[in-house]
């Protein structure tokens, strides 16, 4: 792999309840670690989410509630999930949008003060998109010439990617080769908050994305509307969204002392 890594990175799958990050949870993870020496570590947990997985979502992976009936909930399993993810980068596929929001969501709950500030993203979607606007299996199909045997397995969509973001850059020689660019070139926005609630506008301001409030500067919403803060706080907004905007509020508050 010609990639330049400083530190690790997990490639990373999850299989859901559903696709709401502020409310379904995960019934697979698997994480692939890639080192910058070469060497590769690999664990897939099945995750009994605490309620009933729907009917819809196991007809696509294929997990049903009597399978993760006696497997452990996310909360037992966080602390090695956080161990093997706290040193590295994260990659995935769609990940940006998705897996990782409800990774952090599922670490917050689980009372893990996870923060994306030490690591980057690469999304191997949105390579494929850019470059030739195809699904995971057809990604497999054009750069691999495999076929995506098991889909909606967690441990083969996260062993697919990774072929995938290997074939990219062999592919593509002007793609970047080290992780913090290719982590710029994958970025569709810049959120500030992975949900895409709060995002930088052209001079690097966050500004919220949504709402009554769309485009304005989360700082002057604050300073005019306090009351928005506690709204936010106390609707179905992802938890990272609330740990942000906290954020946010205290920096602003730590300049007027």
């Amino acid at each position: 792999m010609e990639v330049k890594l400083n530190k690790p990175i997990c490639f990373f799958d999850l299989e859901t309840t559903g696709i709401e990050v502020a409310k379904d949870r995960i019934v697979e993870i698997s994480i692939l670690k890639v080192f910058p020496n070469g060497n590769k570590e690999c664990k897939t947990w099945l995750v009994n989410p605490e309620r009933s997985i729907p009917a819809r979502a196991s007809e696509i992976h294929g997990i049903t509630d009597e399978k993760v009936a006696n497997e452990p909930t996310f909360k037992q399993l966080a602390p090695q999930i956080y161990a093997m993810i706290k040193d590295s980068d994260l990659a995935g596929f769609n990940s940006d949008r998705f897996d990782i929001p409800l990774l952090v969501e599922e670490l917050l709950r689980a009372d893990i003060d996870f923060d994306m500030k030490n690591c980057v993203t690469v999304d191997v979607q949105t390579i494929f998109h850019k470059k030739e606007e195809r699904t995971l299996s057809a990604a497999y199909k054009f750069y691999c010439d495999k076929n995506l045997d098991n889909a909606h397995s967690a441990a083969a969509d996260t062993e697919a990617t990774y072929e995938i973001f290997k074939a990219q850059l062999q592919r593509y020689d002007d793609l970047p080769k080290d992780i913090k660019a290719l982590s710029e070139y994958t970025t569709r926005k810049k959120a500030v908050d992975f949900a895409g609630f709060i995002v930088l506008n052209e001079d690097g301001q966050e500004i919220f994305s949504f709402g009554k409030h769309k485009g304005k500067l989360v700082d002057e919403v604050l300073e005019t509307e306090p009351g928005y803060f506690g709204w936010i706080q106390n609707a179905d907004f992802p938890l990272y969204t609330k740990k942000v905007l906290t954020g946010i509020k205290l920096r602003k508050l730590s300049t007027k002392l």
